[in-house]
């Protein structure tokens, strides 16, 4: 029983797609170890955001959704998108710009500046590396969430004629630099308190460390934020004298993670970068369907935090219960954990592993995934 935690209230928001299917397989999680551990957990399933509420009210949320978010403790998100195919003209289809845009307005109006993607290869998971020591890759990537590439600001001039001009700018800050990459070293440290020295890292500029940040940035062709990020980023290290560092810039760094995934540890980049590393990250654990996320302000626990897979919608098999709710239900146990639920999310973190390994193909639907992991916790 997680005694010491509070009561906390869920905003369940199954989404679109595939989001649906995995979110009822994460209720039949949360259930049962509300029942089994005790838990004092409570939550309301919202039908918002999705592309199902735009269709009747022309937008993807209501226009107080922000405010509505933050009467709970936690948001659970399934999956947003759904473009449907081309030819169906039938289908109600909206570009990603509207479908997705409620992640970045929780992110932005929450103030969750940090975005936490483990990638840990477990047991039993499909392997996409022929390297024997990509059994090995167990690494965090931390991506900025607030503002760097994505901050929307630009626009088109003379659109639509052989003389437009479209401007996209990045803005990068100090204080957004600054918090990120001290979580970063933060978040190592607890890595190393946790693993000890089971871990051993040997590409970082302080020699052999038990821990290490990498920092991630384009510094060689955009030196202005990537000076900025450097110059803080050793700044904050002198405070952590026990993790190791290095510095890749984003292009070695996507070669390094197909080449030597096992020798990194914590990876801090940018809102772009990171959006990019993590995907690659998630092939190296074993595929989208076993990768988690959260969206969180280290400093503020006043305002709730988002919790999503990374799968996306995956409208193309929508509704034939082929999803994988294993990412969804390793984000519940980030989410658990979050919350103070710490024991009851390494048991459905236990259980997920002990369903990769003891599972036997042929592959199993979304339900049929979601029992042999409840099975464990039984």
């Amino acid at each position: 029983m997680n005694a010491t935690a509070k009561d906390a209230r869920i905003a369940l928001m199954p989404g679109d797609g595939i989001g649906t299917e995995v979110m009822e397989q994460a209720v039949r999680v949360l259930e049962l170890l509300r029942e089994q551990d005790a838990l004092p957990l409570s939550w309301d399933t919202l039908d918002w955001p999705s592309t199902a509420w735009h269709r009747e009210h022309g937008q993807m949320m209501p226009d107080d959704a922000l405010q509505q978010a933050c009467e709970y403790d936690a948001l659970l998100l399934g999956a947003l998108g759904d473009p449907g195919p081309l030819e169906d003209k039938a289908r109600y289809r909206l570009p990603d710009g509207i479908s997705l845009a409620p992640l970045l307005t929780f992110r932005k109006g929450l103030d969750l500046w940090a975005c936490e993607r483990p990638a840990r290869l477990l047991p039993g998971a499909p392997r996409y590396l022929a390297d024997p020591r990509a059994e090995q890759v167990d690494m965090l990537v931390i991506r900025e969430n607030s503002e760097g590439e994505y901050v929307n600001q630009g626009g088109r001039l003379q659109q639509g004629t052989p003389h437009e001009v479209a401007t996209q700018l990045e803005i990068f800050t100090r204080r957004g630099t600054e918090r990120l990459i001290r979580h970063a070293f933060v978040r190592a440290r607890e890595r190393l308190q946790d693993h000890g020295a089971e871990r051993s890292f040997f590409c970082t500029e302080k020699g052999s460390a038990a821990a290490q940040v990498c920092l991630i940035t384009k510094r060689n062709a955009q030196p202005a934020w990537g000076e900025l990020y450097t110059e803080v980023f050793a700044e904050v290290a002198r405070e952590f004298p026990e993790i190791g560092v290095s510095h890749q810039l984003v292009d070695a760094a996507c070669m390094k993670f197909v080449q030597c995934p096992w020798e990194f540890d914590v990876v801090v980049a940018s809102n772009l970068h990171g959006d990019i590393l993590t995907d690659l990250a998630a092939v190296l654990s074993g595929g989208l369907g076993l990768a988690p996320s959260c969206n969180i302000n280290p400093d503020n626990r006043d305002r709730p935090a988002l919790f999503e897979p990374t799968h996306g919608s995956a409208p193309d098999i929508a509704g034939q219960g082929k999803a994988n709710p294993a990412a969804m239900l390793l984000t519940t146990a980030m989410m658990l954990e979050w919350l103070g639920f710490g024991l009851s999310a390494e048991r459905l973190r236990g259980a997920v592993a002990q369903d990769l390994v003891t599972s036997t193909p042929p592959a199993r639907g979304c339900k049929e995934v979601a029992d042999g992991i409840i099975a464990h916790l039984v």
